[in-house]
């Protein structure tokens, strides 16, 4: 039985990707280097400081991955204070769903904690949450397991009464690794993203309304 539920933010709850893209995009110009789409959806899911480690060293960079990352965030915050941002469409009527029904929600994101938080404080999220995870705050990134394993240990329940929701091929893998129940958003926002592993593939959150899922897990 359902008793909570680890959310991915990025293409879940907000559809910031095309923020992070522009802001991405603007730190390779920074630096002078090309990436191409297939290396940059597999970024997809993964902490900025682990992406950057990998550009450092796939293209032999003098800047630090810190460096990198700072350069990300800075474009980042000029692009968030300045365009329009949703909430993912039907996203907010489930977590009040889930929440009215008593699950316990867990945020579980490998964006930033401030990131994290800009878009909690925005949308005002807090009240329906009892924890936030950040990939950037722990050892290792998706599709590592740690992140879920932590979230899930934080709710009190077993893991087998916990249901992540995922976007990403990493974030599945991470969930799956974790021996989580995992529900793959088939989002328009996600490009080139493989939901094989998935348990289930929505492309709306009415798929999966408390009394929908409650007794699927």
């Amino acid at each position: 039985m359902l008793k909570a539920v680890l959310f991915d933010m990025d293409g879940v709850i907000v559809d910031t990707e095309p923020l992070h893209r522009k802001a991405y995009h603007q730190m390779f110009k920074d630096v002078n280097i090309e990436v191409d789409e297939d290396l940059y959806s597999s970024f997809t899911g993964q902490s900025t400081i682990n992406i950057c480690k990998r550009l450092v060293d796939r293209f032999g960079l003098s800047q630090t991955p810190e460096d990198l990352v700072a350069l990300k965030r800075k474009n980042y915050k000029d692009y968030f204070e300045n365009d329009g941002l949703e909430l993912i469409d039907g996203v907010l009527e489930r977590i009040k769903d889930y929440h009215a029904n008593g699950v316990n929600l867990v945020l579980a994101s490998s964006a930033s904690m401030t990131g994290i938080n800009q878009i909690f404080e925005r949308f005002d999220l807090n009240q329906y949450f009892s924890a936030k995870f950040s990939g950037a705050d722990l050892e290792k990134s998706k599709p590592h397991p740690e992140i879920f394993l932590k979230a899930a240990a934080s709710t009190g329940f077993d893991k087998s009464e916990c249901m992540v929701i995922e976007d990403s091929t990493n974030g599945i893998k991470a969930a799956k690794a974790a021996g989580i129940y995992c529900v793959a958003f088939k989002s328009p926002h996600s490009k080139h993203q493989d939901y094989h592993l998935a348990d289930k593939v929505i492309s709306s959150f009415k798929e999966i309304s408390y009394a929908n899922i409650v007794d699927a897990i």
